[in-house]
């Protein structure tokens, strides 16, 4: 494979794989840029959404295709947001939708919202890759990982996007949006699904002769 199409228009995902991808002499290209739709996204689960995402920028494009289904998971919400982090916090009836960052604000209030009264702040981002040869690919390459953390009561950081300036982990005494990016690359649960895929990308090394 020499060429990728990657199936999202979010700049920050964008980043995040272009950065894992670099070494492997694999051009990647936004789907934007060759006029992919965006697929609809009806499933409950991760892995279903991915791979319709997936498939359906194969069909358009005849590359093989990598997209990437990932949210966050909070213990006492049973779960939730889950496949609906991204619209987490629908914008008011009759104001404007606004853009990705807006979107982000809405759900990072909704979800500190739910949990004002909440002891348990356990939760995880889960993040699933699937990559498609073509369309009907029955036997896509599929990577996932988590990111265990907790949900802090105030936002700390400027970095990262979605949840991150509320996902603490406890280990670092960081949230995701306190990290560098380089290092939050190699940690995070898109980076870990993307580390695995990587390696399975990589050209099998020759066995070594046996010493005689």
């Amino acid at each position: 494979m020499k060429k990728i199409v990657i199936a999202t228009n979010n700049v920050g995902k964008l980043n995040e794989i272009s950065n894992i991808f670099t070494p492997l002499d694999i051009e990647i290209v936004a789907q934007s840029m060759l006029g992919v739709p965006e697929a609809d996204e009806p499933h409950v689960t991760f892995i279903e959404n991915a791979l319709a995402k997936a498939r359906n920028a194969s069909s358009h494009t005849s590359l093989p295709a990598l997209a990437d289904d990932s949210g966050i998971c909070v213990d006492a919400l049973n779960g939730a947001p889950g496949v609906h982090s991204a619209r987490f916090a629908p914008a008011p009836a009759g104001s404007p939708a606004g853009g990705r960052d807006t979107q982000d604000q809405r759900n990072n209030r909704k979800l500190l919202e739910l949990l004002v009264r909440e002891p348990n702040r356990k939760a995880h981002y889960y993040c699933v890759i699937v990559l498609t040869r073509h369309a009907n690919d029955p036997q896509p390459l599929i990577c996932e990982a988590r990111w265990q953390g907790e949900i802090v009561k105030t936002p700390r950081g400027s970095g990262g996007f979605g949840y991150d300036s509320l996902f603490l982990i406890p280990e670092l005494r960081q949230t995701a949006a306190e990290l560098a990016p380089e290092h939050k690359n190699r940690i995070s649960h898109r980076g870990l699904a993307l580390a695995a895929l990587a390696a399975r990308l990589r050209p099998a090394q020759p066995a070594r002769p046996a010493r005689r």
